[in-house]
């Protein structure tokens, strides 16, 4: 290597080559045809995986007491604690209320329109991911 030559990177090898995408959309595919049997109407996988992998399981996830039981019981114990139905039902309502509250203030005013595109725009990045979309099916 000659002075100032940066060094070069080395090929990938079968350690991190994606293995872990692929285990994470096998996940996912299973969460989407899981949901598929339970949910009618016209929703998107979209939708479906942010209601049960953000939204709900976020919740859940803020559970001291599901914490506790997860750290000290079986999966198959826990899966039929009485509290993890309490808080799953807890959690459906949580999310309809915050969800149909926003939606609310959202289609009341315009201010909100206005700040809810502000933000697609800006850190959430809606522009460049359509855009990526976009060009992903011109290529394909």
């Amino acid at each position: 290597m000659h002075e100032g030559e940066a060094d070069k990177l080395r090929p990938m090898t079968a350690t991190g080559t994606g293995e872990v995408q692929e285990k994470e959309k096998v996940l996912l595919a299973e969460i989407i045809q899981k949901v598929n049997t339970l949910f009618e109407g016209e929703l998107s996988d979209d939708d479906k995986l942010i209601y049960i992998n953000h939204v709900l399981k976020g919740k859940l996830l803020e559970s001291e007491i599901l914490v506790q039981q997860a750290a000290n019981n079986t999966k198959e114990q826990f899966s039929n604690s009485p509290d993890l139905a309490n808080e799953l039902m807890n959690a459906i309502m949580d999310a309809f209320a915050a969800h149909s509250s926003m939606s609310k203030q959202a289609l009341d005013s315009e201010k909100v329109r206005h700040g809810l595109r502000d933000i697609l725009l800006g850190p959430a990045n809606l522009y460049e991911a359509l855009r990526s979309r976009g060009e992903s099916q011109v290529t394909v």
